[in-house]
């Protein structure tokens, strides 16, 4: 029985569960809908839901009645006290729903206690509160006026943000004569309004038309909007000119002067532009012999008397004078003049010139025969007697022949068509009449050409710059080169010069187009492998026999952002850019959780990086520097902050099209005592934070103050500089890239040479006593210098030419790696790291830096273990130099381990250097109290330290500025009457106290300084040559530029100093970095 009943019992539990389940799930899924206007107020009442739903409204507040949506911005909110669900803000349903033909809001709301969720649905209706709107508000169209009717052009539909029967609805066109309007209904697109010509245009008539087209919606009222369409009526050539008169006659005497105007005939065009303008002509039914006597003006109507006009010829002459447009199809119109020539009673002597050729060559000997010439005067006696002749500065002459007035044109002296390619020729005939009557002939001579001229290079040498990343097979410059002949004399070939030298390999990856001198690149090239090179281009005229010279091409490779930054830490072992760090709860505000690293290939903007922020689970906790990377706290951790919190950081480059690369950061917070190991890692990236600070500041000021005294040292040097005792500078090293290639000698001749520029000044050497002087080249961490040279000759007057030379200087590998950290006290490389026992795999334990003097692969370091006393315990990245352990420490490990590091750089003959660190293993509780008293004395000593540092910094570059200015000032207001040491003050020619040499092949050359090259003059004699020295009475303007001159050299100067100091500094950055 008692089973019975425990069966019974549960049955009904049974039941009524079921019962309450049902119960809960009608309730749970009660929904609700309203309907609402857009842009109603805030406050408006949507409705009761407690009522609708048959809620008490006492219990709402206490069972937290409330809307539980997501949305950030909430549009609605439901008063606790009676249920009533209101606006929040105004509702745009164009913002809400975009285009949506329905919409509807969602809402969840829920009530505690029991827990009761009920869905509330709230369709926004939309209101015609937008006009239609034009893309543009101003259209113009161009439209010949030789369209035809029912020619189409569609316009632009207008948008209306409104949906259904709101939107465009019709279009409408302002009222005119030409044009009407169709509109297609493209579904959901919309209506496309399409303008349809409906009768001819006519520019002449009407040149622009406004028309002006209205998209309403469908409201009531409806809505619009305009926009406004400017109809250009373009001009087709469609009227011919008119003449203003039909005919024109004009009386004309005989020898009326050559260029004399006769009349002018004017003719007008209707059309615009081309097809207005008008040129004037002879018609081709005029006799030839017309167009030797007159020509017309093309451009006025101007008809002028070309040649000599005689009445016993003809005296009536009647052309066809034609006016043409300049439309595509030209349309012409002709007129008559008719021309009357008046008798005058004379008779000139008649020329008549025959030619044996069209041209004569420019190498034919004097004597040469041109062209006979005859002589005919219908007058007898002495008035037909005749005297011919030509002009006097003409290399021609004429020479009588057997028969009476016959001349022969000959050459008298050699012909030069580079000088001048054509003669024209006045032959003059007078009789020997009272008055003496004469006659003129003009002819012209055409010197044919030779080939006796070499092409000629535009520039010499050549110098481009091409961007990385080329597209093979593309142009990327051109050479040009001239030939002052012509025809196939001038045409000139271009061809690279290949040989098997070791600087001409490039020449593979270039082709040049052999007829335009336009160079391709057949491959891509990267400016992190080749930054520049240089080849020659031979030109070769066509002539026979050919002649040719060539032109070196320097190519510089400029960088592009083609290198995404790298992220060098946090790495993760699976290579990732991801990291784990561990901080104390009760860390401070501004504590530095860790410091992001990442480097970039390339250089300039391209290279420099940024750090920001992507995501982060609480902004309030963290912050990034965005130049340094470093992220730290932003404020104190409380107890309701998470544990973990993920940081994700975008590191992306300066370049114009930016390219960035991402690192994920996982902090976790520990409490203080679980974070020794932790600590001990933020101890050491601060205290390397602070290093580079104090660091780089250091050397600025270093920098900085070297400069200083170099440019006061080389000022005063170059006040003192007058006296000519120099010295010698030898290279020491023989196989030295940079070593003096030329030699230079300058002799009496018929020739003199002069090497001329201030970069020839700045660091060379003249070594007087001996016949050859030494050229001994500047501190060869230039990377290039340049002069140039300067060929006269002796004539008079004297000409000259000169060419630029560049010299680059290449780097040697003579420059061991410099260890700068670890440095003991006594100037060692070694030094000792103390570490807890208890740290992880991976714990950074020290960073090896060195640097390279040198550049390229000669100055890329890499850094290996050559010693250490456990392999399995500490592992050093090659390229870093960031030592690390392989694995945690146990009890049976020793407490001491000595670390040897190899740095050697990747030149050919590599060089290397080594650093010791020795590594102690300290218990947990006393390395961690030694870190936070390192770490708080560090600060205060590095926070003074980069104090002082900057304001040494600061007061050094302001007594720098400073003392270059006195300098100007008291050498600016010295005399410039300058005397020499060595040369006593007399008026005549002084001897030269140096001899100079310096070949380059066949060519000699005069080496002048910036002293003689301002007013010297060298002056050829058997032994030696003179030097004749300026005036000395110079003025203050030029004692000024003097100054100038010397301050742009010490600034080259101290600008290849700031490049040899901060090279390496900015290479240690980045291996810092």
């Amino acid at each position: 029985m008692e089973q019975r009943g425990c069966v019974a019992r549960m049955a009904r539990r049974r039941w009524i569960g079921c019962v309450v389940a049902v119960l809960l799930w009608s309730v749970t899924s009660a929904q609700l809908r309203y309907s609402i206007s857009e842009e109603v107020n805030e406050g408006t009442v949507v409705g009761n839901i407690a009522k609708d739903l048959g809620l008490d409204k006492s219990t709402l507040k206490d069972r937290k009645y409330r809307i539980v949506s997501s949305n950030a911005d909430p549009l609605f909110h439901v008063n606790q006290n009676d249920g009533v669900l209101y606006v929040s803000r105004k509702i745009d349903r164009e913002g809400v729903c975009e285009r949506s033909s329905t919409c509807l809001i969602n809402l969840k709301t829920v009530l505690e206690n029991p827990l009761e969720v009920h869905y509330v649905g709230v369709e926004v209706m939309d209101i015609n509160d937008h006009s239609p709107s034009f893309p543009d508000e101003e259209k113009t169209l161009e439209i010949f006026e030789s369209v035809l009717p029912g020619a189409r052009f569609p316009l632009q539909a207008a948008r209306d943000p409104d949906g259904g029967p709101f939107t465009v609805q019709q279009y409408k066109l302002s009222h005119n004569g030409h044009f009407r309007l169709e509109v297609k209904d493209h579904g959901e697109d919309g209506k496309i309004p399409v303008l349809i010509v409906q009768k001819s245009l006519d520019r002449e008539v009407s040149a622009r038309q406004s028309l002006m087209l209205t998209a309403l919606d469908g409201g009531k009222p409806p809505k619009s909007g305009t926009m406004n369409i400017l109809v250009n009526v373009l001009d087709v050539n469609d009227n011919a000119p008119v003449f203003s008169k039909d005919l024109n006659s004009v009386m004309l005497e005989e020898n009326t002067p050559i260029g004399t105007t006769i009349l002018q005939v004017n003719a007008t065009d209707l059309d615009e532009g081309l097809n207005g303008e008008i040129v004037y002509s002879f018609s081709n039914s005029v006799n030839r012999k017309f167009f030797k006597l007159f020509e017309i003006n093309q451009s006025t109507g101007e008809i002028i008397v070309k040649g000599l006009i005689n009445y016993e010829d003809k005296d009536r002459y009647e052309i066809e004078v034609q006016a043409t447009d300049k439309g595509p199809a030209p349309l012409a119109t002709q007129k008559s003049v008719v021309i009357k020539i008046v008798d005058v009673n004379d008779n000139a002597p008649e020329i008549e010139v025959t030619s044996f050729s069209n041209s004569i060559p420019e190498d034919s000997r004097p004597g040469t025969t041109v062209a006979l010439i005859s002589v005919n005067d219908l007058d007898s006696g002495l008035n037909g007697k005749v005297i011919c002749s030509i002009g006097e500065d003409a290399p021609f002459a004429l020479t009588p022949s057997l028969q009476d007035n016959m001349f022969s044109l000959v050459t008298k002296s050699p012909l030069d068509r580079e000088k001048q390619s054509q003669y024209v020729l006045t032959i003059t005939a007078k009789d020997g009449g009272e008055p003496q009557l004469s006659s003129e002939k003009t002819i012209h001579v055409v010197v044919s050409d030779v080939n006796d001229n070499s092409p000629a290079f535009s520039l010499s040498p050549y110098t481009f710059y091409i961007t990385e990343a080329n597209e093979p097979g593309t142009s990327v410059f051109s050479v040009k080169a001239f030939d002052r002949d012509e025809n196939d004399n001038a045409l000139i070939t271009y061809n690279i010069l290949r040989d098997s030298s070791e600087g001409n390999k490039l020449t593979s990856y270039l082709n040049i187009n052999s007829e335009t001198g336009d160079i391709l690149a057949l491959k891509s090239f990267d400016f992190e492998t080749l930054k520049t090179f240089q080849f020659q281009v031979v030109a070769t005229d066509s002539g026979t026999p050919s002649l040719s010279s060539n032109v070196t091409v320097h190519v510089f490779i400029l960088d592009q952002n083609d290198n995404a930054p790298v992220i060098l830490y946090p790495v993760s072992s699976n290579g990732s850019a991801e990291g784990v760090e561990e901080i104390p709860r009760n860390v401070n505000v501004g504590h530095l959780v860790t410091k992001v690293r990442a480097y970039d290939a390339d250089i300039g903007y391209n290279g420099w990086l940024l750090f920001s922020l992507q995501e982060v689970t609480a902004h309030s906790l963290f912050g990034l520097d965005r130049y340094t990377g470093q992220i730290r706290t932003l404020r104190s951790f409380t107890e309701t902050d998470e544990a973990e919190h993920k940081l994700l950081i975008l590191v992306k480059d300066n370049g114009n099209v930016s390219l960035s690369a991402t690192a994920m950061v996982v902090v976790k917070l520990v409490e203080p005592r679980e974070a020794f190991a932790a600590a001990d890692v933020k101890s050491a990236t601060k205290d390397d934070e602070d290093n580079n600070v104090t660091f780089y500041l250091m050397i600025t000021l270093g920098s900085v103050s070297t400069l200083f005294l170099i440019s006061i040292i080389v000022l005063i040097a170059m006040q003192c500089s007058k006296s000519t005792d120099y010295t010698s500078k030898y290279l020491q090293e023989t196989n030295y890239d940079g070593t003096l290639c030329h030699s230079i000698q300058y002799r009496s001749g018929d020739k003199r040479y002069m090497l001329v520029g201030p970069r020839m000044s700045i660091g060379s050497t003249i070594v007087p006593g001996s016949h050859a002087n030494t050229l001994v080249l500047p501190d060869r961490r230039g990377t290039s210098t340049e002069f140039q040279v300067v060929a006269t000759d002796s004539g008079a007057p004297s000409l000259s030419s000169n060419v630029t030379v560049h010299v680059f200087i290449l780097d040697q590998n003579d420059n061991a790696p410099v260890i700068l950290y670890p440095v003991s006290s006594n100037g060692s490389a070694e030094g000792v790291e103390e570490i807890p026992r208890n740290v992880n795999a991976g714990h950074l334990v020290t960073k090896v830096r060195a640097y390279d003097a040198d550049i390229g692969y000669n100055g890329w370091l890499l850094f290996s273990l050559q010693e250490v006393t456990a392999h399995s315990l500490f592992g050093l990245d090659r390229y870093t130099g960031q030592i690390r352990t392989l694995r945690s420490f146990t009890e049976t490990d020793e407490a001491e381990h000595k670390l040897l590091i190899l740095v050697k750089d990747n030149g050919k003959v590599s060089l290397s250097a080594t650093a010791t660190v020795v590594v102690k293993l300290v218990e947990p509780r006393e390395a961690f109290a030694a870190a936070d008293v390192k770490s708080a004395t560090k600060d205060d000593e590095d926070n003074n330290v980069t104090f002082y540092l900057m304001i040494t910094l600061g007061s050094v570059s302001t007594l720098f500025l400073i003392s270059i200015i006195v300098l100007i000032a008291m050498q600016c207001s010295k005399s410039t009457d300058y005397t020499s040491k060595y040369l006593q003050e007399t008026n005549y020619d002084g001897t030269l106290c140096h001899s100079i040499q310096y070949r380059s092949g066949d060519k000699r050359y005069m080496l002048v300084g910036p002293r003689m090259s301002i007013g010297s003059t060298i002056v050829p004699c058997s032994h030696a040559n003179t030097l004749v020295l300026p005036d000395r009475r110079g003025t203050s303007t030029e004692c000024c530029n003097n100054v100038l001159d010397r301050m742009v050299s010490v600034w080259q100067i101290v600008s290849e100093l700031l490049v040899i100091v901060f090279n390496p500094i900015m290479y240690f950055c980045v291996k810092r970095a």
